[in-house]
């Protein structure tokens, strides 16, 4: 702010001399006000991304949130919703050899009241009710006898079955249904006692809940290798990470998975030092499936991007400058796809290479007229690189990444998008709402491995109870991990 006595003095300096300071005032205005008005756009930009134009989960989605109409290129199909005819229902079937089965016989004639209690049945009408037994915990006792030998009078006892080492314990079937409600269904140790005891009439301590927790991570590692050998030997691989709260800082929880396997890691970092200590990315021969992270793509070999996440950033691009381009190239993306599914449908190694040529060709069209949309930034005179539109950023990406982008056009046994890993990270994200976070490294690491191993049986669909049970007999019932 200029004072008094320097005006005056401009003033008295003649005409030149005010029209040279109002002009620089006026260059310094301008300038200010382009700064604010690119801020307010920023701001703006930022406001209006949600789970439907931007990489943001739903769950960050307000209560306000009204999602917009999707631009789909589906047609109305004009079925009704629901089940459509010839939709096999389902219904629960009757047991064929029922636990217990009560009988009831009429005792007098309903038209004229004559005795039927010394009549034999002539038909019967079936019904049944399924419902839980009476719960309880069963109780075994163990007892190691001693023996006095008659002929040198040395007493000998009995060895204890394998696992059998405290005068009063909880077995497997207890331990395996307290891991799966901690780290399956995400009860605190408090409500997962708190169920047991409801059920049975007798609750396991918090105390031993715990140690069940760290034995079982124990007896999981040779399982955990096992899993990591078959990620690398497997064709692709998903890759993703998230940040998570360990002992009150940001770490991050890395996942690689496949249809049948899945492996966590917790580390304090995110980029290359973290995926090398996870071990599975380098050196993999693979197809590796991510969002486009730069420490992902700095590995060699060959990549697929998550087209899902490019589909949302088409659409931001869209609604911020209606750019025709945009909406091409998400239709595009999405043709390519149809065409790659019916392509897989019909046990097609491959898509045909003039349709190939074809959808190249337009992609790359599209691209162009992307460029001519979008330029770049014009210089500012400062040093440093220029900061761009995202919508400038979006294009050189497609640009740049375009055979990866396209993965899945050229390998039709290559997926579209990356959301395997979103999904096997929903539940890490789930447990630090529930919980906060982790209190320790080592309890995010226990938590991670047997994590891992719940994913991998359920994904094999085999029976998880049963699997968690034979954690604790001493051998965990081994899921499939080949390619």
């Amino acid at each position: 702010m200029m004072t008094r006595e320097e005006i005056l003095a401009v003033y008295e300096a003649g005409p030149d001399a005010v029209v040279a300071l109002v002009q620089s005032l006026c260059a310094q205005f301008e300038a200010q006000v382009q700064a604010l008005n690119e801020r307010v756009r920023e701001l703006e930009i930022r406001l209006a991304k949600d789970s439907h134009n931007s990489h943001k989960p739903p769950s960050s989605d307000g209560p306000t949130f009204r999602r917009p109409a999707r631009k789909s290129l589906r047609q109305p199909s004009g079925k009704k919703p629901g089940g459509q005819s010839g939709h096999v229902g389902r219904t629960r079937l009757q047991a064929e050899v029922p636990d217990e089965v009560h009988f009831y016989a009429p005792d007098s004639c309903a038209h004229c009241g004559d005795d039927l209690q010394g009549v034999a049945p002539c038909a019967a009408q079936r019904r049944q009710v399924v419902d839980l037994p009476s719960l309880r915990l069963h109780v075994s006792e163990h007892q190691a006898q001693s023996k006095c030998c008659p002929g040198c009078g040395h007493t000998t006892r009995a060895a204890f079955p394998q696992g059998v080492s405290e005068p009063v314990q909880y077995g497997p079937g207890v331990l395996g249904l307290g891991l799966y409600l901690q780290v399956y269904q995400l009860l605190p140790y408090g409500r997962a006692a708190g169920l047991i005891g409801d059920l049975f009439g007798q609750a396991p301590s918090q105390g031993t809940l715990a140690r069940a927790l760290a034995q079982a991570h124990e007896r999981l590692e040779p399982v955990e290798q096992q899993i990591h050998a078959g990620l690398r030997r497997s064709p692709s691989v998903h890759f993703d990470e998230t940040g998570l709260r360990i002992a009150s800082l940001r770490q991050w929880a890395h996942s690689a998975g496949t249809k049948t396997l899945t492996l966590y890691r917790a580390h304090p970092k995110r980029g290359r030092e973290a995926i090398d200590a996870m071990g599975v990315l380098p050196g993999y021969e693979g197809v590796s499936i991510h969002d486009a992270y730069t420490s992902y793509l700095s590995y060699p070999g060959r990549h697929a991007l998550c087209n899902a996440h490019l589909l949302r950033d088409l659409v931001a691009v869209e609604e911020e400058t209606q750019a025709a381009w945009a909406a091409s190239m998400r239709g595009l993306l999405l043709e390519i796809k149809e065409a790659a599914t019916q392509a897989r449908a019909s046990h097609a190694a491959q898509l045909e290479p003039a349709l190939i040529e074809s959808f190249r060709v337009r992609y790359d069209t599209l691209l162009h007229q992307g460029h001519a949309a979008h330029p770049p930034s014009p210089p500012t005179g400062r040093a440093g690189r220029r900061k761009q539109s995202p919508a400038h950023n979006l294009v050189l990406r497609l640009q740049k990444h375009a055979d990866e982008v396209l993965a899945f056009m050229y390998d039709v046994e290559v997926p579209f998008d990356n959301n395997l890993a979103e999904r096997d990270l929903r539940m890490l994200k789930t447990q630090q709402k529930i919980s906060g976070g982790f209190r320790s490294r080592g309890g995010a690491d226990v938590f991670c491995r047997i994590r891992s191993y719940i994913s991998t049986v359920r994904k094999q669909c085999l029976p998880l109870l049963e699997a968690l049970r034979s954690v604790f007999c001493g051998t965990p019932l081994m899921p499939c991990c080949g390619a």
